[in-house]
């Protein structure tokens, strides 16, 4: 599904229409009108918020981002025009200052015209922010974060990389006590929660794991469950795409640049799954004001699974090189420290996204071959890379299953 546009000074709001054809069922999208939002990004500079903000902007909102500064604010990325990157770049707006510095917050801000902490508290809370997104980052001072969002008029939170309930807490009780403005609150969460099972895909009511890592997302799920607040948890699968900090693709596209075999663990045969960052950013946009994504979660990722054997051949493909060795190991076989042998779980890892295609009208435009020609071509492909290569690991498996050595490249 592409993109909608904005028209006539409002964005247009996906709407799912179930039709048949051929005996099958699709998803037809009608549209309804939502209005621009005035929006506060808290972060945006890294990965998913590059282009959640642009596609925000193009929608015809208007986007501020609070960061630390320590990087330029706008930077023209591969999936920019020359015009297309001005207009974004003069659209966005900035306060710069660490979330997590009290101290920091207020001396920044005091030079953007702010004269005090009292003289911050006022301007913020009569910003008229309508949107707000967390990307990076804790609320370190608690308090603050009350104070700020206290009467601000935010009506909708996207809380993308929240990874405690102690983070959503003030947010809530800001925005949702006397004068309270929120309407809705959406939380990035992970399909990383879900408890391991013999049954596949996992689907939203499938059981949980409060001893996985992941703890703190299904925690927060239950502070806004419990606050009754209007919520909507997204649990994404493995994203990819151009700029992702995750080794995810970029972990094949070494090996592959190098000419090295891609080690394996197990069979290769173990299932899992790829969404790729801009239908994740669709996917988020498709709940702002979305009656039926209230109280509801939603898996979102690619529309179709792939082995690890079967994910290595299809990054050798998007990266236009011969299909790549594959060597199987038994990782209980080794030691490897603090290092990892492989980007990914080694289980079957795949989750159903029908519940999402059904009720927000959205579904991914990115195939996986597709979309890791989109990731190579607009990144790594271009010379860029978040880590460089290290083979160690690779080198001890090959070494002990007495393959010939590769140097390091």
């Amino acid at each position: 599904m592409k993109q909608a546009k904005a028209f006539a000074g409002a964005r247009v709001q996906p709407k799912a229409v179930r039709c048949i054809t051929n005996g099958r069922a699709r998803l037809a999208v009608s549209c309804q009108a939502v209005e621009p939002k005035k929006i506060l990004m808290m972060g945006g500079t890294r990965f998913i918020g590059l282009y959640l903000a642009r596609q925000l902007v193009e929608a015809g909102h208007e986007v501020t981002l609070y960061t630390r500064g320590k990087k330029a604010i706008t930077s023209q990325i591969a999936d920019d025009t020359d015009w297309g990157y001005k207009k974004f770049a003069s659209s966005i707006k900035h306060i710069a200052g660490d979330r997590q510095d009290f101290d920091d917050v207020r001396r920044k801000l005091s030079g953007s015209g702010f004269q005090d902490f009292d003289d911050v508290c006022r301007k913020l809370s009569g910003s008229g922010f309508q949107v707000v997104f967390a990307i990076n980052g804790r609320e370190a001072n608690f308090d603050d974060v009350r104070r700020k969002l206290s009467g601000s008029g935010f009506q909708v939170v996207f809380d993308i990389n929240g990874r405690e309930a102690v983070e959503a807490e003030p947010l809530l009780d800001a925005l949702t006590g006397r004068g309270g403005s929120l309407e809705q609150y959406i939380y990035c969460s992970s399909a990383g929660v879900y408890l391991k099972s013999d049954q596949m895909p996992h689907r939203e009511e499938d059981a949980v794991d409060f001893k996985s890592r992941h703890k703190g997302k299904l925690e927060t799920e239950d502070l806004l469950q419990r606050s009754g607040v209007n919520y909507t948890s997204i649990r994404p699968v493995y994203i990819y795409g151009p700029l992702n900090y995750n080794p995810v693709e970029e972990f094949f596209f070494h090996r592959i640049k190098a000419g090295r075999p891609i080690c394996v663990p197990g069979s290769g045969m173990q299932v899992t799954q790829l969404g790729h960052v801009k239908d994740l950013a669709d996917a988020f946009q498709a709940c702002i004001g979305n009656p039926n994504a209230a109280r509801q979660v939603f898996n979102i990722s690619g529309e179709r699974y792939v082995t690890f054997d079967g994910l290595a051949r299809a990054c050798a493909k998007a990266a236009g090189a011969p299909e790549p060795e594959i060597i199987h190991f038994n990782a209980k076989d080794f030691d490897f420290g603090k290092k990892k042998a492989f980007p990914m779980r080694d289980q079957h890892f795949y989750a159903s996204i029908d519940k999402a295609q059904a009720l927000l009208g959205w579904s991914p435009k990115y195939g996986l071959i597709d979309g890791l020609k989109d990731s190579y071509d607009k990144d790594f492909g271009l010379g860029m890379c978040r880590k460089p290569a290290d083979f160690e690991v690779d080198d001890m498996i090959l070494s002990k299953l007495g393959k010939r050595s590769y140097s390091y490249a």
